[in-house]
């Protein structure tokens, strides 16, 4: 369409040159004017018109200069995201934070105290530029201090992403699943079986009409639940592989009531030799150790963790599914290597008492929490049952020789959570959360009264948590 601009001066050009044309041909006479008069007529209209072309000039010149100007960014600051873009959005520096305050409560007397604690407190980077890079520096100050996440995406296509630096190794589902979102306050305790976070490269995408996601990686190797918490830690020259396969069939067809089906595989093989112990230990919902191997057992041989895992999602309906089978080969000095088989599973369950919509994303709230306007948030109710069962074959042989001690440690744990999530704003977010523990100990194990695993763990956790 041509600017009305445009045809205004087009036609004021036209009517001047109709004028001028048309009163060359006009005798004197017809119009009363003597030669002199005609003629000076003439001049003062070309004069006006090449007063008008050159002004026309101007505004072109203008436009142009105006056209080829950097626009200003663009700032967004909302609830739930503060963003810097540029007017095209191929480059943008978004700031995100995660701060989260708990109430622990125990029943027991072999329980630690009732306390408060800063769970988490991060202040997370991610940036674009160029639409083919990205990148997300994500440091942790709460605890121990350290950088969680920091890696560059480069994007050829959506189907073949490359990833840099540290991140989460592709293995578990709710590993996978950000912190802020998940069902309850703790991860279950399936995920002490799954590798965390580690340093590698990654090649990922969506492929087959995005019903189809894929990752395979290559990593220093974080065994049997291991996290890589200083981005240096590499315990020998051989690297982990890991690669994951999820596939939602059904997400393009979006009145089905299969739409929010996602199923997968994924598996992580790798040799590993290390220096020190074999893990911090494995924790209850209550963040309390349940197993550990004795400080001198290191690993020294193949590792395999594999998890099939699910989720289904339906209107104000959610659930959460994936099995953990870990494989790795460990030895205590003095003895002979010996694999260990360890096995975990989470089955978890939501439903938004209000009717919002539930997804492996969390949920937004339709209203946030403001008493004077009468609207109160979303609520989301909560369950889950899980546990982990640690190879009797630990606990076996002359107490020199054994790789964990059955009078501390745990053979098997099966936990049940039920739990309350009120969503303030999309921003603000509570949750209280209710934890039984059941313990089962190794044949013949005597733990003392005061030892965790002497009687089962109630536990009761409360978290106010903002993240945007």
């Amino acid at each position: 369409m041509i600017p009305m601009r445009n045809l205004q001066r087009t036609a004021v050009r036209r009517a001047l040159v109709a004028t001028l044309a048309f009163s060359a041909f006009i005798p004197p006479a017809l119009h009363g004017a003597d030669a002199g008069e005609l003629s000076a007529l003439r001049e003062q209209l070309r004069l006006l018109e090449q007063k008008i072309l050159i002004l026309e000039r101007k505004q072109e010149l203008k436009d142009e200069a105006a056209a080829a100007a950097p626009k200003p960014p663009v700032a967004t600051v909302t609830d739930g995201r503060i963003e810097l873009a540029s007017a095209d959005g191929g480059t943008s520096l978004r700031l995100r934070g995660l701060v989260q305050g708990d109430y622990r409560w125990y029943d027991a007397a072999n329980n630690p105290n009732d306390t408060f604690v800063l769970r988490r407190a991060r202040l997370i980077f991610e940036g674009r530029f160029n639409q083919l890079f990205s990148y997300v520096v994500q440091p942790e100050l709460a605890g121990t201090i350290q950088i969680l996440d920091a890696n560059l995406n480069v994007a050829f296509s959506p189907a073949a992403n490359l990833r840099i630096g540290k991140f989460k190794t592709p293995v578990g589902l709710e590993q996978l699943q950000s912190d802020p979102v998940a069902f309850f306050n703790e991860r279950s305790v399936a995920t002490n079986l799954t590798p965390n976070r580690d340093v590698g490269l990654a090649l990922h995408g969506d492929v087959l009409n995005k019903t189809v996601n894929y990752t395979v990686a290559l990593l220093n190797g974080v065994p049997d639940g291991g996290n890589n918490v200083t981005g240096g830690a590499d315990f020998d020259a051989d690297k982990t592989f890991a690669a994951r396969v999820f596939a939602t069939p059904f997400i393009n067809a979006k009145n089905s009531p299969i739409n929010g089906l996602g199923i997968g595989l994924a598996v992580s093989v790798g040799d590993y030799a290390t220096a020190a112990g074999r893990t911090g230990g494995y924790r209850t919902d209550g963040q309390q150790t349940f197993f550990a191997y004795d400080a001198s057992v290191v690993a020294a041989g193949r590792g395999v963790t594999w998890s099939p895992q699910g989720y289904y999602y339906h209107g104000p309906l959610g659930i959460l599914a994936e099995y953990v089978g870990s494989a790795i080969e460990v030895q205590r000095p003095g003895f002979g290597v010996r694999e260990v088989r360890n096995h975990g599973y989470n089955l978890s369950v939501g439903y938004v008492l209000t009717g919002e919509a539930a997804s492996y994303r969390g949920v937004t709230p339709k209203t946030v929490f403001k008493p004077a306007a009468g609207t109160w948030g979303a609520f989301e109710l909560v369950g889950r049952i899980a546990g982990v069962d640690v190879d009797d074959a630990v606990f076996t042989g002359p107490a020199a020789g054994r790789l964990a001690n059955p009078n501390t440690a745990a053979t098997k744990l099966t936990t049940y959570g039920l739990g309350l999530n009120w969503h303030l704003s999309r921003s603000v977010r509570a949750n209280f959360n209710l934890f039984k523990n059941e313990f089962d100990v190794a044949p013949g194990a005597a733990p003392a009264a005061n030892a965790l695993i002497a009687d089962d763990e109630t536990t009761f956790i409360s978290r106010v948590q903002v993240s945007f």
